[in-house]
């Protein structure tokens, strides 16, 4: 069966209370679980998380919330290969269903759609690959980036063979964080995820704003409130 796993947890340094905060009117978390469930993609819909009130709003919103998560994996250190193992693990274990693909949808992404998981799962099945990692266009240039020293001097900071016009210089792209789908073997091996055949799926930047302080908070208050209107 495929499952989608949307991780949240309850403690947010930066952006306290990051994943219930109201965006555009909606909890954060609620975006990427109607996503998921507009998507008609996945047998279950889960949400991970230790925090109770999180659980309850995401229960509102249609995903099911087997347990709180342990205190371990609710750390700062905590990664999301761990919360994936645990929850896959405890699905099989008290289901007797086999996960066959996951999709990992972070909530700090909610301007993904439920467009763009199909599209992916498209690509995933088209491609025959194990892994698809959504990315999206770098938004400055690479070639114009460069680390300081301590004074601050700018002496080669850009190389002779970029300092070009910005449309003349090869386009990278960055990962997003907003959809990763991938086989039932690589759970517990995320690590991996780019050392086995894997596709990109491109998204449009719009798309792709990716919550980690207040003022990513704010830039995709003001794409989904537009979008809203």
């Amino acid at each position: 069966m495929k499952i989608a796993v949307i991780p949240a947890r309850g403690g947010s340094k930066r952006l306290p209370g990051k994943n219930i905060k109201l965006l555009a009117g909606k909890p954060l978390i609620v975006w990427s679980i109607e996503a998921a469930l507009d998507s008609e993609l996945f047998e279950h819909v889960y949400v991970s998380t230790d925090c109770e009130q999180i659980a309850q709003i995401a229960r509102e919103a249609g995903a099911e919330v087997p347990f709180l998560r342990p205190e371990h994996l609710a750390t700062d250190v905590a990664t999301s290969n761990d919360v994936i193992t645990h929850l896959v693990d405890y699905v099989e274990q008290y289901t007797h269903e086999i996960v066959s693909v996951v999709a990992l949808l972070q909530p700090t992404s909610p301007l993904r759609r439920s467009s763009h998981i199909r599209e992916a799962w498209q690509t995933f099945v088209e491609k025959e690959v194990d892994a698809v990692v959504s990315v999206c266009e770098l938004e400055h240039p690479f070639q114009l980036c460069n680390k300081l020293g301590p004074d601050h001097s700018m002496l080669g900071f850009i190389r002779d063979n970029n300092n070009k016009r910005t449309q003349d210089l090869e386009v990278y792209y960055r990962l997003n964080g907003a959809i990763y789908f991938f086989k039932r073997n690589l759970v517990g091996n995320l690590a991996e995820i780019y050392s086995v055949p894997s596709c990109a799926y491109i998204m449009d930047k719009w798309s792709s704003v990716d919550i980690d302080d207040e003022f990513d908070f704010f830039f995709a208050s003001a794409i989904a409130e537009h979008r809203v209107r």
